[in-house]
């Protein structure tokens, strides 16, 4: 349905100005019969360059554009409001679901839509049979019940190890399902391969492996247990990915408070503190890395071209005529649109995570038929970023005397911006930095200790290990000695054992006491 469409010289004539009124008289019309059924309407329109969709999209939820100045977006009745005041001509599109895809009864190949009892389900059956590498967590419970479940995947459930932290997570967009379905796939997939597919094996071994596949059940499940009408906001009418803090418009760049399921997603990046990850869409096909926000390349450009790459490549080696738009398959995000808010910038700005944001398919419900072959083309790419995780530069920090982990800035000298730089984490120690292979400048620091600074080589697809020891700027040497005691290592200021005459010492004895002295032998 056309609600207004007028010339492009909308600004030159006195009737043409009479057409710029026409949306608003239109709107007022028929406001309550466009957002009657839904609190969010999909319109396309015109644009005259991208600067001016930048702006749009601090205003409208852009889904994507084309190459011919024309863009897509959803809006609820406020944010619609203000785009009015644009006089821009545009087009209601009416996204009819075909209600059969939601019917379907042959659910022996994942080739269903399920409904949220049997997703629930599905997710407390992976803990049941598999209580020795899966457990289930309930990040949230929402208002209307529903609840935001992820799955934790590793060999040693409960314990934190000197592992990656991976995510996956879909579907924050209530009716983008592709990969919901796909996910739960991989779930099941990797889990029943354990112990038996020597990939799945390793990577469960290896990696902390966290599924979550439906961020927004409130969206997806709108009408009811079963789908019917799926809306992209949730409950209430906000789009989750633009309602996450960002460095150019603070903590609401939306202009909305943080919605329940920002916060829970927010809280459990504090908890876990995740490495690397990907954010599940459809609507296109592409690998979109960051940033999103501005057109400033990260200072990992060339690491994201080359894994997304291999991300595409893999699937086109597994596919036909799929997942080649864009620089055949890849995109930097800006570079398609800017958004802001979103929650891929988020966790790479503020929570030191290498997250992308992959869209799976562009039909955003696919017929349920076509799932199979949708998990076929992605199955060895999803597994082989899960792999990703093992590579680049790893390692533990530690306190040079007592011998316990710390938290600590890892930063590459003179490569490192915008926020790039990673921690080391507690209660292990253990720190994860994917880089371009080649040869890096590392410095290790914490307030208290003396910084140091190491060269390494980086090599593809290849895990480089470096253990860092930080010595402290200074030593408790008041505790008195009471019994003998051997002196077990004499390090010098730098940490490294005492050979010098005349140097700093720092004896370390058996009863756990230390003590600095001058050696001037």
């Amino acid at each position: 349905m056309v609600f207004a469409n007028y010339s492009e010289n909308r600004y030159k004539t006195k009737s043409i100005i009479f057409l710029i009124m026409l949306p608003f008289l239109v709107f007022s019309q028929n406001i309550d019969e466009l957002f009657s059924n839904s609190g969010e309407i999909y319109f396309s329109f015109s644009f005259k360059n991208i600067n001016e969709l930048n702006e749009l999209s601090k205003i409208i939820s852009i889904d994507h554009k084309t190459d011919y100045e024309k863009a897509y977006a959803y809006a609820n009745r406020s944010e619609f409001s203000k785009f009015l005041n644009f006089g821009i001509s545009y087009d209601i599109i009416d996204e009819k679901v075909d209600k059969s895809f939601f019917n379907n009864s042959n659910r022996s190949n994942w080739d269903y839509y399920p409904s949220y009892s049997e997703y629930s389900n599905m997710m407390h059956a992976f803990e049941d049979s598999f209580p020795s590498i899966c457990k289930l967590h309930n990040i949230g419970t929402l208002n209307s019940g529903h609840e935001i479940l992820i799955l934790q995947i590793s060999d040693n459930i409960g314990t934190i190890e000197n592992e990656p932290s991976f995510l996956y997570t879909s579907t924050m967009h209530g009716n983008e399902l592709t990969g919901y379905v796909l996910m739960l796939r991989l779930a099941d997939e990797i889990l029943n391969g354990y112990g038996v597919n020597p990939r799945y094996t390793n990577i469960i071994n290896e990696v902390d492996i966290w599924i979550n596949p439906l961020a927004n059940p409130d969206g997806t499940y709108n009408n009811g247990d079963t789908i019917q009408m799926p809306s992209r906001y949730n409950f209430n009418n906000v789009d989750l990915n633009r309602n996450f803090p960002g460095p150019i418009q603070g903590d609401h760049p939306d202009g909305n408070e943080w919605q329940d399921e920002t916060i829970f997603f927010m809280n459990l990046a504090d908890s876990v503190k995740f490495d690397i990850g990907c954010n599940i869409h459809s609507g296109a096909e592409v690998f979109n890395y960051p940033w999103d926000m501005w057109s400033n390349l990260t200072a990992d450009d060339e690491w994201w071209q080359y894994v997304g790459r291999s991300f595409a490549d893999t699937i086109h080696a597994n596919s036909f005529n799929y997942f080649n738009s864009f620089d055949n398959g890849i995109t930097n995000g800006a570079q398609w649109y800017e958004i802001h808010g979103g929650r891929q910038d988020f966790m790479n700005y503020f929570k030191f995570c290498r997250e992308f944001t992959l869209e799976m398919s562009n039909e955003k419900i696919p017929n349920p038929d076509d799932l199979p072959l949708l998990w076929n083309y992605n199955k060895n790419s999803l597994v082989n970023f899960i792999e990703q995780s093992l590579f680049g530069l790893r390692g533990i920090v530690t306190d040079s005397i007592s011998g316990q982990p710390i938290s600590a800035k890892v930063e590459i000298i003179g490569h490192d911006i915008d926020s790039s730089h990673v921690y080391s984490k507690l209660p292990v120690g253990n720190y994860h930095r994917f880089l371009f292979e080649g040869n890096y400048d590392v410095t290790f620091s914490k307030s208290g200790y003396y910084s140091k600074t190491v060269n390494k080589d980086i090599y593809a697809n290849f895990a480089t290990n470096l253990d860092v020891k930080l010595v402290p700027l200074t030593v408790d040497n008041s505790m008195e000695v009471k019994i003998p005691r051997a002196v077990v290592n004499s390090y010098d200021v730098l940490g490294r054992p005492s050979k010098n005459k005349n140097s700093l010492l720092i004896e370390v004895y058996n009863d756990g006491t230390v003590k600095k002295t001058i050696n001037n032998e």
